[in-house]
């Protein structure tokens, strides 16, 4: 039997874990027919059919499950150790793919990596901006963003910000129709501007808690959107409540354009923790941005 040149397994592992040529092309940047030609080569020579193919999907056979399985890890740990090499250069150098929600890439992730490139310019970062509560190892990040009580105990987490309240606002237009909420069970009766969440089972449920009572509220409302600028700026036009973070409203309560309710029911909680895997190869690159990222108490 022929043996399978690396750089055909190497497509194969992509086109098999994000189970479509599309995105395998997007990741690898070829042409999807380059991808499709290396596959039916590849199968071809190994005699079996690897993938299955339908207009919608793209799914390992059984043989290619036990390929996956079995050379997944192994490419992944030859990938770990060519970037461990950067750490014998003079420079640390390599790519570094973080998952994060928008909130944190904006707050956290951004003013520091503003501060660390210009003196590692061998140093690349890519942040993908994702509400889900992706699969970092699944989707081959080196590392996620998220809130402390939200890691997975397998996982080592790194604190890299500060304790966090959530603020529920609305314009003073608003409030000129609609009395204030003094309780969350008061939202029921007011328009709501609403978070889509993918690993939530869709809409955001608002959280609260008083005196150790938890209570989610899942309200409703005329427009529900993905991101945190459009919520705001719907909820400065007086188009309803919102929910977000303390510090994303701070500047329009202080100026008196948004007014705060429900206060006493947004108490602190635990802030974002970098995430990743505890048999992670820690190249110089990685080291030196979860430095750049850790909370200096």
């Amino acid at each position: 039997m022929p043996r399978p040149a690396i750089d055909d397994l190497v497509v194969f592992l992509a086109v098999a874990r994000a189970q479509s040529f599309t995105k395998a092309a997007g990741k690898l940047g070829v042409s999807q027919s380059a991808l499709s030609h290396t596959i039916r080569g590849l199968e071809e020579r190994l005699g079996l059919r690897l993938l299955t193919r339908t207009t919608r999907s793209v799914s390992p056979t059984e043989a290619g499950q036990r390929l996956l399985a079995t050379i997944g890890p192994r490419m992944d740990e030859i990938e770990a150790e060519l970037a461990a090499l950067s750490a014998f250069r003079e420079k640390p150098a390599g790519t570094i793919r973080i998952n994060a929600g928008e909130h944190a890439a904006e707050t956290v992730l951004w003013p520091a990596f503003e501060k660390l490139l210009p003196d590692y310019p061998d140093i690349n970062v890519e942040i993908i901006v994702d509400y889900g509560l992706t699969d970092i190892v699944a989707e081959r990040y080196d590392a996620g963003v998220r809130l402390g009580e939200q890691v997975a105990k397998d996982m080592i987490a790194v604190r890299i910000g500060p304790d966090m309240r959530m603020a529920v606002v609305g314009a003073p237009a608003y409030f000129e129709r609609r009395p204030k909420p003094l309780r969350p069970q008061d939202l029921m009766d007011h328009n709501c501007i609403n978070l889509r969440l993918p690993t939530y089972g869709g809409i955001y449920a608002w959280e609260f808690e008083k005196d150790g009572h938890e209570l989610k509220v899942r309200v409703e409302g005329q427009l529900v959107f993905n991101n945190i600028a459009l919520r705001l700026n719907a909820a400065l036009a007086g188009a309803g409540l919102t929910y977000m973070p303390e510090d994303a409203v701070e500047l329009h309560v202080a100026s008196g354009r948004l007014t705060r309710v429900l206060e006493d029911w947004c108490p602190p909680f635990p802030g974002y923790h970098l995430y990743y895997p505890s048999r992670r190869h820690a190249s110089a690159a990685f080291a030196l941005v979860v430095d750049a990222l850790r909370l200096r108490r």
